[in-house]
């Protein structure tokens, strides 16, 4: 993968750069595919359901509007990702089991860890556009993330 900096300076504006620092958990730290989105608060039933469908090396994006209070995803839903073929998982929530994550194949992008477990419920919507830090998440558009950052085609 072309790291993000040459991406950039090569597409530019073409491209959104997320600012929001986030942490790397997974066993690739350099990822990418096309996005497909999960939005929901302290609940992970859809992230866990969509993790378990063919990935076909897409990185799914979760906006867990930014709550600490649960984790969206643990080593189990981690494993079905990558059982399934996703590229990675891309997270403004809390993940668990960030040791067992660490040593998945999958890129993994979360803004911390909290060993609480989230609801079940369902609640949520599924491929739509999600906008987190002012950054545009459309199913479709392709993510690339590295060690440096993450860009989204507009």
């Amino acid at each position: 993968m072309i790291p993000t900096a040459d991406l950039y300076d090569e597409h530019g504006d073409a491209l959104q750069s997320l600012a929001l620092q986030l942490r790397s958990f997974g066993g690739h730290p350099r990822f990418a595919g096309p996005i497909r989105t999960v939005r929901c608060f302290e609940d992970n039933a859809l992230v866990k359901s969509v993790l378990a469908t063919p990935g076909d090396g897409a990185v799914l994006v979760v906006d867990g509007g930014g709550s600490l209070q649960t984790a969206l995803m643990g080593d189990l839903i981690a494993q079905s990702a990558v059982d399934s073929g996703w590229a990675g998982v891309l997270i403004h929530g809390a993940i668990r089991d960030s040791v067992a994550i660490a040593e998945l194949p999958l890129g993994v992008k979360a803004l911390g860890t909290n060993p609480r477990k989230s609801a079940k419920e369902g609640v949520g919507v599924v491929d739509e556009a999600v906008t987190i830090d002012g950054v545009v998440f459309r199913p479709g558009a392709r993510l690339f993330a590295d060690e440096d950052g993450v860009l989204v085609e507009r």
